[in-house]
């Protein structure tokens, strides 16, 4: 079965919405994010780092979800194992930052308990002064699920949980063929925000905002919903697919703006023979990196089809993570709950690009920067940019979180094209109440 195939079996079928109301408790209902932290985060797939970062044995990762640690080692014969990121003694924290590499051990600051990168007990000072027995050899980290999938390292907290192959069904096809095994992390940034983690997922699951918030996009993505392709999984997973490198069917222009001009000219074509049909550029482009791209350094444009070399697919991973995925770059845009209060969030965001042979310098949503691994950098939200459309996003979270409050506000008026935020919503339900 094709690729294709598999896509329109994974499609729902029929009137598949309820209609649930998406009322404003669940933005801030204490009780409400405990269940969604028992029911969904503990049993779903996250994403725990890039495989990069373990590439080599000896090396660690952590990642914080809700109040959970989950540390991710790589043991000296390549593994990549995940594990709470706690010392069964007497619950210290065990690893406190964001990787290392060339580890032996991995120790407690607490009482000194040694850990093989495999999770076992190594050294137990005073060990014979243990009534139940000595620990060492016996007694472990304990260990979760772990796989990895396109340069991202996953972790789940169920041990009944499907593979995440299975887990992300047609998803993990369309990924793949992205081929960005290789692919490296130019920009990791994560923002605290004053706001429920569903405010900025809602946000990702809809297009219709964007003539409000980012109708500069719209010279060179077609925004208009009616050329737009949403595609709705029985998984609980959607995509949807916006085409690029043309300006918006909501746009009179008859001539190329920045920067789609720009963009025509790195594949040598003239900006000003578009004139009066600034529609066929999308076609142009993908001719010309069809044709120059593998001599350029873009391997990976084998394995994609032509609407990928210019259009952008917004994956949606249930629950929390949307994958933007173009030919030159992808993103990871993942709003975490907060440890302990249902109005706040961490919003992550990542950039991942491919190597090119010759270029040490690229463009991202916070300015140019070296090709080369990016460090963590952590901040509350308005201290510094996150990206300017995320950051353009965000202008509306805080005053959202407010208004959802409020006795005027009682169930989401949802348009056809913001179908994917109900179904959120409704998937939440199915796992909260035992339909998944």
């Amino acid at each position: 079965m094709s690729t294709e195939q598999r896509i329109e079996e994974a499609k729902e079928r029929g009137k598949f919405l309820r209609g649930d109301p998406i009322t404003g408790d669940r933005y801030y209902s204490r009780e409400f994010a405990q269940k969604e932290w028992d029911h969904v985060f503990t049993r779903t797939w996250q994403i725990g780092g890039m495989a990069a970062q373990l590439a080599k044995p000896g090396s660690t990762v952590t990642q914080n979800i809700g109040a959970e640690s989950i540390l991710m080692t790589s043991d000296e014969d390549g593994t990549i194992r995940a594990f709470y990121n706690v010392c069964p003694h007497r619950g210290n924290r065990l690893v406190a930052d964001d990787g290392k590499c060339g580890v032996k051990r991995m120790v407690c600051a607490y009482h000194s308990w040694a850990f093989s990168l495999d999770g076992v007990v190594r050294h137990v000072r005073d060990a014979e002064d243990y009534p139940q027995g000595n620990p060492i050899g016996k007694m472990k980290l304990k260990e979760i699920r772990c796989e990895t999938l396109g340069g991202l390292v996953w972790f789940n907290m169920d041990p009944n949980a499907p593979s995440l192959r299975d887990y992300l069904g047609v998803v993990a096809d369309q990924l793949e063929a992205y081929q960005t095994a290789n692919w490296t992390r130019v920009n990791w940034m994560t923002g605290l925000v004053d706001c429920n983690w569903k405010i900025i997922h809602d946000n990702f699951n809809e297009a219709y905002h964007i003539l409000s918030l980012h109708r500069e996009l719209g010279t060179f993505i077609d925004d208009a919903y009616q050329n737009t392709e949403f595609e709705l999984y029985k998984n609980g997973h959607n995509v949807m697919k916006m085409k690029g490198h043309l300006p918006s069917a909501n746009s009179r222009v008859n001539v190329v703006q920045p920067p789609l001009d720009a963009i025509l000219r790195e594949w040598d074509l003239d900006p000003a023979a578009f004139e009066g049909r600034v529609r066929d550029t999308r076609v142009a482009l993908q001719q010309q990196k069809r044709a120059l791209g593998p001599a350029r350094g873009h391997k990976h444009y084998e394995g994609v089809s032509d609407a990928q070399l210019t259009d952008y697919h917004h994956f949606t991973i249930f629950p929390n993570t949307t994958l933007t995925m173009a030919s030159d770059f992808f993103q990871v845009l993942r709003p975490l709950p907060h440890p302990s209060d249902p109005e706040k969030c961490l919003f992550d965001h990542w950039v991942m690009m491919p190597p090119v042979e010759g270029r040490d310098e690229v463009d991202t949503p916070t300015g140019k920067r070296k090709f080369e691994p990016a460090p963590h950098e952590t901040f509350l939200h308005g201290e510094a940019s996150i990206g300017f459309v995320a950051d353009q996003d965000l202008s509306v979270a805080v005053a959202q979180q407010l208004g959802l409050h409020s006795r005027g506000y009682q169930d989401a008026y949802l348009s056809g094209q913001e179908d994917r935020v109900r179904r959120l919503h409704e998937v939440i339900n199915d796992y909260i109440e035992g339909r998944r």
